[in-house]
């Protein structure tokens, strides 16, 4: 075998089969997938379904406190989850480049099964694709998902009321940050680390709780809590408040430096969650019960001017928080 990947293995032959056999279905086998079917059979649970896809592109390949193939779990997992669904079965698509190393590869396998195993979740069937040097910039990873929705519960926006409150499950853009700093041209260091991580027993948690005083959930990946925000702003307006967003000290000051705002930073492992007033100190009782929500803040309220969302500063004045006109950050998701 090789020590990088060649053309050769995304040709269809051999040694194709041989990085399938050795060092794919090793790491992510299953019932599923060891038969290596074109497609998989499932059986369908009772309840309506849940399905997303998304696609990996992060540079660098593998980041403080992650990699691709962790985000590539996680964040599939992330958007079912913030419909309400259990996540049921992923399906993973590789698309390497020439030369990869093998154990790069290895690596990034590595954690997404260790990602799927914490994410109680299958990879069922997938495929693998290799094209020439300098076509795909390493490795791309695309997945798609498929979860068990609650039968009587549609968490979207339009159920979202002026006087609902925003909480967040913990600090807001270390995932864009740490992986800035990782990049050779970087012009800090810092010991920031990703928050890539499965949120759906997070999510599930304050549901069974809540029932349907949780109105709507979004996670704030690409464009950061700014875009998020902004894209559930079409019949009603949000207020945020300053001193309640939870940012790290280290993040605000890499913001700075780097004439950034945290608010348009991408999360991998944060939930916004919208959720009626009377109910919002059980979710955030909740949230913080749970480990990935130990740092969550109730952040700001909905109120009636739609489609604006607003951030009331720390001296009383207000300022408009817009959409962010394109990604200030590329290739970190």
């Amino acid at each position: 075998m090789p020590d990088e990947i060649k053309l050769a293995h995304g040709g269809g032959g051999s040694l194709m089969n041989d990085l399938i056999r050795r060092e794919i279905l090793p790491l992510l086998g299953n019932n599923h997938l060891d038969a290596l079917p074109d497609c998989a059979r499932l059986d369908a649970p009772a309840h309506p379904l849940a399905f997303t896809t998304d696609s990996f592109v992060v540079d660098p390949l593998i980041f403080p406190g992650g990699d691709i193939g962790r985000l590539a779990v996680c964040g599939t997992v992330n958007d079912l989850a913030a419909r309400g669904a259990r996540p049921l079965a992923l399906c993973l698509a590789i698309i390497a480049e020439e030369g990869l190393p093998l154990d790069t590869l290895r690596t990034i396998l590595k954690s997404l099964a260790a990602a799927a195993r914490h994410a109680h979740v299958h990879i069922v069937t997938g495929d693998t694709k290799v094209v020439p040097r300098h076509a795909a910039a390493s490795l791309f990873l695309t997945t798609a998902g498929i979860g068990s929705l609650h039968d009587q519960l549609d968490f979207t926006a339009n159920r979202i009321h002026p006087g609902d409150l925003l909480l967040i499950n913990g600090h807001l853009a270390d995932h864009g940050i740490a992986v800035m700093s990782a990049r050779p041209d970087a012009a800090f260091l810092t010991d920031l680390t990703s928050d890539v991580a499965p949120l759906a027993d997070l999510v599930n948690a304050v549901i069974d709780r809540c029932n349907s005083a949780v109105k709507c959930m979004k996670d704030p990946t690409r464009g950061g809590l700014a875009a998020c925000l902004n894209e559930l702003a079409l019949n009603v307006g949000f207020v945020l408040d300053e001193q309640a967003l939870p940012i790290k000290p280290t993040v605000r000051g890499a913001c700075d430096m780097l004439g950034l705002d945290p608010l348009t930073v991408a999360n991998e492992g944060k939930m916004l969650f919208v959720v009626a007033p009377d109910a919002a100190p059980d979710a955030l009782d909740t949230l913080r019960r749970h480990p990935l929500g130990r740092d969550a803040a109730i952040i700001g309220r909905v109120d009636k001017r739609a489609g604006l969302v607003r951030l009331r500063t720390t001296l009383g004045a207000e300022r408009i928080v817009d959409m962010p006109y394109g990604e200030q950050l590329p290739r970190i998701c």
